[in-house]
């Protein structure tokens, strides 16, 4: 029995709707909303036949694909629990997520195939994913569709979502049909996505914002889905350009070179309506070019993070003016608090650790009680933000709470200084931190990527023009690039390691 505020009832619901409408296209394959809502049952009764029971956890490893989509809500349908794998792992970090799972089969892109083998795990059933005759989309794609015999929750975990590890081993935040439902509807309602926008999903499916955020709310309210394999900019700029699409999500670290790609200033991305960033670390100048560039096209500030699915607060277009640097309010299901190190609400405008009650949230962590314990105190799932909060409840992102840096005994919120850094014109990516100091306790330091000459000494005069003199940085190094996991999150914790090894 499919229930109907599971995750796949709502792309049921779509093809009753819109059976002959187009769902999605991917490479040269076209899926109307009834073929593929027919395909996930077919998935569903694959993954049944290796031997899968309801609860068991599947581990996919793959880039963007309509047979991705397939492996998520056919385990969805299935009564399994989905594991996203980020295709950029490899050997122990690879082995690390499939053993903490506890994953009982693998489904994998062939071409990724060689390092599944090297990481060797100690999991019995692998089945491709595509590109092979019995992979799960050429299986998924043909024969009839038979009735499943599966009674699925909305209480049922469907995924075990792995934070991105930033400052320590990824977590399995235990995400339940109803809580995945929940932050859909969040996303449709707080982003306005209707079934006209046509919109374009460049960024990778294993991540909760590509999958949870844009393509599954646009799957629920019956949108034709462009899907990429990765957001290869030239490739993106021609897609909009030759479909007319209207809509766009992208990292802010594909967002800063796609401006800045010479293809951007002679492709007519006139069609294009909705644009959407992450919060946190989209810089503000690189935000007012585009703005300056694309006038007809509203930019929406999306922040939260994948234990609350991930979507928290939104910033709409027609608040971008008054409030550029903030991430916007509570979205329909979230409610948000902003407290001191005791727990007490900070008065608005002082900053402390946001705070979130909501039934978007994870259940936990996977077999970690005691990481849970930490992380839901009295009620409330503290999420390691330091923001500030106005009195009609926006929110301003200062930093999370471990990159703010002690120079001095004075705090110095690292996205400031990163965002003065940003406005000089040699400056391509900044990262700001602390580093060890005798004196100083934590050096402010800034790692920097530039596009053109420039040395330390002219960013440090630079920022000097607008920072407070404890807020400049004392050490600069140049680098050729930053360090990312694929979310486009930033590792400032490899930054911090290695400059430690240096100095």
């Amino acid at each position: 029995m499919i229930g109907s505020s599971t995750v796949d009832g709502m792309l049921r619901r779509s093809a009753a709707r819109h059976p002959d409408r187009t769902a999605l296209l991917f490479a040269d394959r076209t899926w109307t909303y009834a073929q593929l809502d027919d395909a996930v049952t077919r998935a569903a009764g694959v993954l049944l036949e290796l031997g899968l029971e309801r609860g068991d956890r599947v581990a996919t490893y793959g880039r963007n694909s309509d047979a991705y989509l397939l492996a998520y809500l056919g385990c969805a349908r299935a009564g399994l629990v989905h594991v996203p794998i980020n295709y950029a792992l490899t050997g122990e970090e690879l082995a690390y997520l499939v053993a903490d799972s506890g994953s009982r089969a693998v489904l994998v892109d062939p071409s990724l195939r060689p390092a599944l083998d090297a990481a060797r795990l100690s999991v019995r059933t692998v089945l491709a994913l595509r590109d092979e005759d019995d992979s799960l989309l050429t299986r998924a794609s043909q024969g009839p569709v038979a009735e499943l015999d599966v009674d699925v929750a909305d209480s049922d975990l469907v995924q075990l979502l792995y934070t991105s590890g930033t400052t320590s081993r990824p977590k399995g935040a235990m995400m339940t049909h109803r809580s995945l439902v929940h932050e859909y509807l969040s996303s449709i309602v707080g982003l306005d996505l209707t079934e006209t926008d046509e919109p374009l999903h460049p960024m990778p499916l294993y991540h909760s914002a590509g999958m949870h955020v844009f393509l599954m709310p646009y799957l629920a309210v019956g949108a034709t889905n462009h899907l990429m394999e990765a957001p290869d900019i030239p490739e993106i700029l021609r897609l909009v350009e030759e479909r007319g699409l209207r809509s766009l999500f992208l990292a802010p670290t594909v967002w800063v070179p796609l401006a800045q790609h010479p293809d951007f200033a002679t492709r007519d991305l006139s069609s294009l309506r909705k644009a959407f960033y992450g919060a946190s670390i989209m810089p503000q100048p690189v935000l007012l070019r585009l703005q300056d560039a694309l006038p007809e096209l509203g930019f929406w500030n999306c922040f939260g993070q994948s234990e609350i699915g991930p979507l928290a607060t939104v910033l709409r277009p027609e608040e971008h003016a008054e409030r550029s640097e903030s991430c916007g309010r509570a979205v329909l299901f979230v409610e948000l608090r902003v407290v001191d190190e005791t727990g007490a609400d900070v008065p608005p405008g002082e900053a402390g650790e946001v705070v979130y009650r909501s039934p978007q949230l994870c259940e936990g962590y996977w077999g970690k009680p005691e990481e849970t314990a930490a992380a839901f105190r009295d009620g409330w799932f503290h999420s390691g933000d330091l923001v500030r909060v106005d009195e009609q409840g926006y929110l301003t992102v200062v930093d999370r709470i471990k990159d703010v840096i002690n120079t001095g005994g004075v705090l110095v919120a690292s996205r400031e200084v990163e965002d003065v850094l940003y406005t000089h014109p040699a400056v391509a990516e900044v990262a700001v931190i602390g580093t060890p100091d005798e004196r100083w306790i934590e050096a402010v330091t800034a790692v920097v990527v530039v596009k053109e000459p420039v040395t330390a000494e002219e960013l440090i005069a630079h920022a000097k023009q607008s920072l407070a003199g404890f807020k400049v940085p004392k050490r600069i190094h140049l680098v050729d690039e930053l360090p990312r996991n694929q979310s486009g999150k930033l590792l400032k914790r490899v930054l911090r390691d290695d400059l430690e090894r240096v100095d």
